[in-house]
């Protein structure tokens, strides 16, 4: 088996800005064939089971029983996610993302370019990128600090459209701010929350590097 890594072709970009728009959730709502181009319409919805309300899953679950229903109806979205990935990869879309993405996040976050497509991930679906980050981590193309630097960022508002445009949207009727700011005020968040981390590695290092007094 070659580790030769695919070259980077016009094919590369077109398959890396599909992606990405495809987990950006831009396309969410609109309507026709290019819903086909979003990730949460990929990923669909249980049906309900005739005569019930719920479906599989049902409700009033607890313990381990319910944990285990929980977690059985995030794979879908799991391998659906690094299926699409896989593609992306395979056609040097990963690669094509580090050359575009690297000049703005390693200098500022620490954070290599190829981690760019699994960021646009985390911002609508929590449980893909959670396994496109394992997946790079486990192929070698990030360091463990890169990792916990990218969990970060990650995890502080995690599935931030999803999450802002589906609970927020009640109380857009009575912002004195425009929408688009509060969510600016996550990205911030995000960065700074990065930016502390890698400072706090920083004196780590630095402690366990300097001689004893």
């Amino acid at each position: 088996m070659s580790n030769e890594q695919p070259k980077v072709t016009w094919v590369s970009y077109l398959l890396l800005f599909l992606a990405i728009v495809m987990f950006s959730g831009l396309l969410t709502k609109v309507s026709g064939a290019w819903q086909a181009l979003d990730f949460n319409t990929l990923n669909g919805v249980f049906g309900t089971i005739s005569g019930a309300k719920g479906n599989f899953v049902g409700s009033g679950g607890t313990g381990a029983r319910g944990g285990f229903l929980f977690a059985l109806g995030l794979a879908p979205a799991i391998i659906l996610a690094l299926g699409i990935v896989r593609i992306v990869d395979g056609y040097g879309g990963l690669i094509a993302a580090e050359k575009l993405i690297s000049p703005l996040f390693k200098p500022l976050l620490g954070i290599p370019g190829i981690c760019g497509l699994a960021f646009i991930t985390s911002l609508q679906s929590t449980d893909g990128a959670a396994g496109m980050t394992k997946q790079l981590y486990e192929a070698g193309s990030i360091t463990d600090k890169e990792r916990t630097l990218f969990c970060q960022l990650q995890l502080s508002g995690d599935g931030t459209i999803t999450n802002y445009f589906s609970s927020i949207a009640a109380l857009f009727a009575v912002f004195t701010a425009p929408i688009v700011l509060p969510l600016a005020v996550i990205f911030i968040c995000k960065c700074i929350g990065v930016t502390l981390l890698r400072l706090i590695m920083a004196m780590e290092k630095k402690e366990k590097t300097a001689p004893n007094a």
